[in-house]
């Protein structure tokens, strides 16, 4: 299995109204220094129907400015459909990590 399969099947083990990291998916992967490989690996996210990678942000609750399906506002609009809250600089609430 490749780094991109695995870290795929580590995304879809993120539970609805919750979010992970970067780090922690690359972790769960099998490398936790391969934290930008994820990211790479959710822009070419072959099924994002399947593969919910809006549910990965950074460690500090930040949004990616370059998410790859319609950009910071739509991976946001995803989060809050699922409860997901956000603080008063935009950022996840900790609550919502797994």
């Amino acid at each position: 299995m490749t780094f991109f399969e695995r870290v795929y099947r580590a995304v879809k083990r993120i539970p609805y109204g919750k979010v992970s990291s970067y780090g922690k998916v690359a972790e769960a992967a099998g490398n936790k220094r391969m934290a930008r490989q994820v990211g790479w690996a959710l822009h070419s996210n072959p099924a994002p129907e399947e593969i919910p990678c809006y549910r990965v942000v950074f460690k500090d609750g930040r949004l990616s400015s370059a998410f790859a399906f319609g950009g910071e506002s739509v991976q946001r609009a995803l989060l809050e459909k699922e409860g997901i809250k956000f603080d008063e600089k935009g950022r996840v609430k900790p609550c919502f990590f797994v």
